[in-house]
């Protein structure tokens, strides 16, 4: 397995560097005395500390201005057993005669396995500018594990449509050497749109937990300037999924085609400057990133945000149908509940009222016995038709 060329590269210069170093004390000590030399020694040491003839391999926990995640892949390897130990660098310091050894064959191994172990044990994580900490920080952010149980199978969607997902999914993680042929960040924006309470939420849980991505949570009411901006999303992992909720309503960026323009406090944050690390050079910072951005009025949104290659895929989260119905009451109430006398009547209801995934659930939720629930469910469904037929002026 081949090492990266920045490794290699490492080594290479170390090893023109030695051979140079070298030449140079060969001839100091031809030409200068032994105590001149000892004199030197002694002040380099003072100054600089003692020179190892072994070759060093440093790695620190930035790398420029991104967090260097070869350092917590290192970490991974190392304290498997023992949590996060949260090192700002680690040293590995090898005889020169097994450089080749440790540049093929060791540091390839322990990227792999490191690998292995994070997909075999990582628990999702949810990463926010609030809850920052110095336990579970990842450069500006902070996380807690996400415990949301949402799953493709819980989800109360179409089939047909949950399958698609998934299927859009596979085909973005497979596809990375057709990314960089085709010379495109491997990235993918979605758009999440709908009445609240229709599952942009869980669906949002549900990809994470099916990829094993973390979530990056991103507050835009707490950006104030572009740079501020850029230093966060700078600061997200590889493998992640970034969430943006409510864009159209959560910050008064500026509609470029009104000319309004948002100004709160003297901020320079701008809709232009978003769209720049959503497709612009920024963008190609970090593979395997998902943006998803949700809205409850797609119309509302600036019409530059959802074109395609800043949001890719546009799926419409729309009210509860039978099919969501049979989910949710397969999630609560168990068993063969399509049998009961009312089903029937409660799938008519629900294709002719317009009523959220949330509200169906919150019925399931008011007991345990099947006939009650199902009873009572059937009477909030009518008495919300009702009021929808009234306020559509209807008999």
């Amino acid at each position: 397995m081949a090492v990266p060329q920045s490794v290699s590269a490492v080594f290479s210069a170390y090893a023109s560097f030695a051979t140079t170093m070298m030449l140079i004390r060969s001839l100091t000590n031809q030409l200068l005395p032994p105590k001149f030399i000892s004199f030197l020694s002694s002040i380099f040491v003072y100054f600089f500390g003692s020179v190892s003839s072994d070759p060093k391999f440093v790695i620190h926990e930035s790398s420029g201005v991104t967090s260097n995640e070869v350092l917590q892949t290192v970490e991974i390897y190392l304290y498997q057993h023992k949590g996060n130990t949260q090192k700002r660098h680690f040293q590995l310091s090898f005889p020169r005669k097994f450089k080749d050894r440790v540049v093929d064959f060791y540091l390839p191994y322990v990227l792999t396995r490191a690998k292995e172990f994070e997909e075999d044990n990582k628990s999702v994580k949810i990463f926010s500018q609030e809850c920052y900490d110095d336990y579970t920080s990842y450069g500006d952010w902070g996380s807690v594990n996400l415990d949301h149980p949402a799953t493709f199978d819980t989800l109360a969607m179409d089939h047909e449509l949950k399958q698609w997902i998934i299927n859009d999914l596979d085909r973005f993680v497979r596809r990375k050497n057709l990314y960089k042929k085709v010379g495109q960040a491997w990235k993918m924006g979605y758009l999440l749109y709908g009445p609240p309470g229709t599952g942009k939420s869980s669906l949002i849980a549900a990809i994470a937990n099916y990829l094993k991505f973390d979530i990056f949570d991103l507050d835009l009411s707490n950006i104030h300037t572009n740079s501020n901006l850029r230093r966060l999303l700078l600061a997200t992992k590889n493998r992640s999924i970034l969430v943006i909720e409510d864009i159209d309503c959560s910050v008064e960026i500026q509609n470029r085609e009104s000319g309004e323009h948002f100004d709160r406090s003297n901020s320079k944050f701008t809709l232009s400057g978003m769209l720049n690390f959503i497709d612009g050079l920024w963008s190609s910072i970090g593979d395997e990133r998902i943006v998803i951005f949700t809205t409850n009025h797609k119309e509302r949104l600036d019409p530059a945000l959802p074109r395609l290659g800043r949001m890719d895929v546009h799926i419409n989260m729309s009210y509860c149908s039978s099919q969501g119905f049979k989910v949710l009451a397969s999630n609560y109430l168990g068993g063969e509940v399509s049998e009961h006398r009312v089903y029937r009547e409660i799938e008519e209801l629900i294709g002719d009222t317009e009523v959220s995934p949330a509200e169906i659930a919150e019925e399931l939720m008011k007991g345990e016995d099947v006939e009650t629930v199902l009873g009572g469910l059937v009477g909030f469904l009518k008495r919300k038709r009702e009021e929808q037929r009234k306020e559509r002026g209807e008999e």
